[in-house]
């Protein structure tokens, strides 16, 4: 039977229109799979990042295993400050040792939602300092925070220390003295007042405009700008300057994707940076590494930066928020609580 030039036509271009539409399926597939990570180089030596924290894994999509980070060094040189503690000095009939002093104190050092502390005079360098075995001390302190971010100390909690700190000087051979009650749960309120208006916890969220991204594209791309996996899967942290204080900077995402069995298939389609402005030095210049590190990612990852409720950051607005930041570092450093220092970590915790 001949076959007519129309029904060749009509074959030739069912036949286009079948590969057409097969073609933009793969297409649409590849379009809507998450981006992943490049394959990079290995380098030869840690950078000094990788030293102290000792990321972890460097396969792609296998990144998010908690690196066994360096414990920071105890320090134990005095703490505690009549600024943000209440301080109870307790007169000992005779010295006493530091075994004896870690051997009475309790496992749990609160009271309530605030922490306890003990300090020592010790004998031969004449410092106060955190008690230590084999050291012995002629004098002692105990001090309560005088609020955190849990709120104020309140006569509870102060009656409890009362109560506490009697019964580890009884057993140590001391005697205490205690501030009045009432003025030290009003400086507390002060206090408190004041850290709650001055407590300042940004964030930014990059969000993706076309493509989503794989756990380990994240990674790579903010692993350039020196953040490395943090103890929390989806969560990576651009470390202080100085070993052991708080990061500078946490990039996170949804913890569940990046507990996913096929990460190479996970999609994400935003990310957050936050910076806890109390904890981390001014020096460390945090808002302007924060702003600079969304506008790269934003640009090589094509993500568009919003702030915590999904509205739009423009350069006008990072730069409005960087002169209030300024503003809030000059008040903080007036009240004795510079960002990144121990009080103002201590109260802003």
């Amino acid at each position: 039977m001949a076959v007519s030039n129309l029904q060749v036509g009509l074959a030739i271009a069912g036949g286009l229109i079948l590969a057409a539409v097969v073609a933009h399926g793969a297409w649409t597939s590849r379009k809507n799979k998450p981006r992943q990570a490049e394959p990079e180089t290995p380098r030869t030596e840690p950078s000094a990042i990788e030293a102290s924290f000792d990321a972890a894994s460097t396969e792609p999509d296998n990144a998010f295993a908690a690196p066994a980070m360096l414990l920071p060094v105890v320090d134990k040189s005095a703490q505690m400050d009549g600024l943000i503690d209440v301080l109870a000095p307790v007169a000992l009939d005779s010295q006493v040792s530091g075994d004896a002093v870690l051997a009475v104190m309790p496992a749990t050092r609160r009271v309530g939602s605030k922490p306890l502390s003990v300090e020592g005079m010790n004998d031969n360098t004449r410092v106060w300092e955190v008690p230590q075995a084999g050291q012995r001390y002629s004098a002692l302190q105990f001090g309560l925070q005088l609020a955190n971010r849990s709120g104020a100390l309140n006569e509870i909690e102060y009656s409890e220390f009362i109560h506490k700190v009697q019964t580890l000087s009884d057993a140590l051979g001391g005697t205490p003295e205690f501030p009045e009650m009432l003025d030290e749960v009003a400086r507390a309120k002060e206090l408190d007042q004041f850290a709650s208006n001055h407590d300042a916890q940004l964030g930014m969220r990059l969000r993706a405009l076309y493509a989503a991204w794989s756990p380990g594209y994240i990674q790579q791309h903010a692993a350039r700008h020196g953040f490395v996996p943090g103890i929390i899967p989806g969560r990576m942290v651009l470390p202080a300057s100085t070993p052991g204080l708080p990061p500078i900077l946490v990039l996170t995402f949804d913890t569940q994707a990046a507990l996913a069995e096929d990460l190479s298939q996970t999609a994400i389609r935003d990310v957050s940076l936050s910076l806890d402005v109390a904890q981390v030095s001014r020096h460390e210049h945090a808002f302007g590494r924060m702003r600079e590190v969304a506008l790269s990612l934003a640009k090589t990852m094509e993500g568009q930066i919003t702030d915590d409720l999904g509205a739009p950051l423009s350069e006008p607005d990072m730069d409005r928020i960087n002169q209030a930041l300024e503003a809030l570092y000059d008040t903080l450093d007036a009240r004795e609580l510079s960002a990144g220092s121990s009080l103002a970590r201590r109260l802003f915790s």
